[in-house]
């Protein structure tokens, strides 16, 4: 939202007035678009999106966010294939690629998250959530060292990062390596993140057995 409006209505009015002089704006439509998921209205901010693709067919975020309004809905197919579009609008745009990698991970497709996220992570190695993303595919494929390297470069990147101690406390507890799985998950808890109970009592019970 512009700063200069302190009431997300305002805006919105004021967005639709332009629009009504200049039906032809992708960008308009495209806050506005935006403007209608902060009021988390995703019929209206769907038309929104569309309208702005229709007037600038190339705008690559316009089809991010349609991907987004699909996952909300539990549409995978839309949101794979709306990022794809966005991807192809695009060269080097990182984010739809790791949108693309989350749809194959909750297909239990690691080996196509991976492709895709390494393309990401080509464009953007600084991109900590799809660094993290990488981590749990190797995980999924039974890569334990090559998940715990990855969780490693995304703490690096990112210290604060909880998801990717949770991931490496996950690789570490494959790997045997118990105590420092403790102090992986024991890092994740601290940063807030929610680590089921049942792994933290096994992982207890097995670092006690090889105290």
């Amino acid at each position: 939202m512009k700063e200069r409006y302190d009431d997300l209505d305002e805006y919105i009015a004021d967005l639709k007035a332009e629009i009504a002089q200049n039906d032809q704006c992708a960008t308009h439509y495209y806050n506005l678009g935006l403007a209608l998921l902060t009021k988390r209205d995703f019929v209206a901010a769907e038309e929104a999106f569309l309208e702005a693709v229709r007037n600038s067919p190339h705008l690559a975020e316009a089809y991010v966010q349609l991907g987004g309004i699909c996952l909300e809905r539990g549409d995978l197919d839309g949101c794979l294939r709306y990022n794809e579009e966005a991807a192809n609008c695009r060269a080097k745009f990182p984010v739809p690629l790791s949108n693309i990698a989350f749809v194959h991970l909750q297909r239990g497709e690691p080996d196509k998250a991976i492709a895709a996220l390494r393309k990401a992570l080509k464009w953007d190695p600084k991109f900590v959530q799809a660094q993290n993303a990488l981590a749990t595919a190797l995980y999924m494929k039974g890569e334990y060292a090559a998940c715990e390297q990855a969780c490693r470069d995304a703490v690096k990147l990112e210290p604060g990062f909880a998801p990717a101690w949770n991931n490496l406390a996950l690789a570490l507890f494959e790997l045997e390596r118990f105590e420092e799985a403790e102090e992986a998950v024991s890092k994740a808890r601290e940063l807030g993140f929610d680590v089921p109970e049942g792994f933290m009592e096994e992982l207890r019970l097995r670092a006690r057995r090889e105290a």
